[in-house]
């Protein structure tokens, strides 16, 4: 049983998280500087991530927190944001692709896409590309994103509705970003390979957590999945399978790590289930070609 408490020492390594505010982004941030590491808190709302440095502060720790405002649905934002983190930071150990969005209402992010897809998926593709750099100088640094048993559901990423050209539907766009999320890992840890880095791409996913992500579903929905689910998690325990795919010693890159229980829902990390269409190269090179085309940035 893994937990936080295992975790090797983080003093002398810099982290950046993703939706660090709330949730497994906040627990996340919290272990990983009490651990020792300079932790940047990263989120759309700087009232919100203001208190969350002030809470990890008064829970106290050994590592240094800084905070970085900007929105992960403007590509030019995140563009900007991560100009600024590689001109301040020498280095980047840990890159958590942490923050996500889930079932909202029909809406599009400022560059067109369809929010879920906008956010969850080609944000990070750019924020990773852009840190690439600082994540370079680091030895053995990971890159850490966070995906989603959900991915399970969605049978492939249909690029012709990424702008909701078609149709909007809020759980399957959920789940289709989710895929994409981890078509993204492998796509990447591939190329690493093939680049001789020493850097780990590395999937993880929190299992039924308590948290803000759910804060756009119906309440009626909410009790059935809860009828269907069961007993959610603390927020610390579904950020475990990140904060371990971010330090363990024994991760693998392309590796996917979730909680060990009964469908992944509930537990401590643990190799996790990959879907086929996760792991099609064709279709991790299809989606990685678009994600270039539209955002206009090379990643390896």
């Amino acid at each position: 049983m893994w937990t936080a408490n295992d975790m090797p020492d983080q003093s002398g390594k810099t982290a950046l998280i993703t939706g660090a505010n709330s949730g497994i982004g906040f627990e996340t941030a919290l272990a990983l500087y009490q651990a020792g590491a300079h932790v940047i808190l990263a989120g759309r709302n700087r009232e919100s991530i203001e208190n969350a440095v002030d809470r990890i502060l008064s829970a106290g720790g050994k590592g240094r927190l800084d905070s970085i405002i900007f929105s992960l649905s403007s590509l030019r934002e995140v563009k900007n944001a991560a100009e600024g983190i590689s001109t301040k930071t020498g280095k980047l150990d840990i890159l958590i692709n942490n923050a996500g969005v889930m079932t909202p209402p029909a809406g599009k992010t400022e560059d067109g896409f369809e929010q879920q897809f906008g956010i969850n998926f080609l944000a990070h593709f750019v924020l990773t590309a852009q840190l690439l750099p600082i994540l370079r100088k680091a030895p053995g640094s990971r890159v850490v994103t966070v995906s989603s048993g959900a991915h399970q559901f969605a049978g492939s990423v249909d690029l012709d509705n990424v702008r909701m050209e078609k149709d909007y539907d809020a759980g399957r766009e959920y789940a289709i970003s989710k895929l994409a999320d981890l078509q993204f890992m492998l796509g990447l840890q591939q190329r690493i390979e093939k680049s001789g880095l020493d850097i780990l791409s590395v999937g993880a996913h929190p299992g039924v957590t308590a948290s803000d992500l759910s804060r756009h579903m119906a309440k009626a929905d909410y009790d059935a999945a809860l009828e269907q689910l069961g007993e959610l998690m603390p927020a610390w325990q579904g950020a475990l399978p990140s904060l371990y795919a971010a330090t363990a010693k024994t991760v693998k890159g392309g590796g996917y790590y979730g909680p060990d229980g009964e469908r992944e829902l509930r537990g401590y990390p643990a190799p996790a289930v990959m879907s086929e269409p996760a792991k099609d190269i064709a279709l991790i090179n299809k989606l990685w070609k678009f994600a270039e085309e539209a955002t206009g940035t090379l990643l390896l």
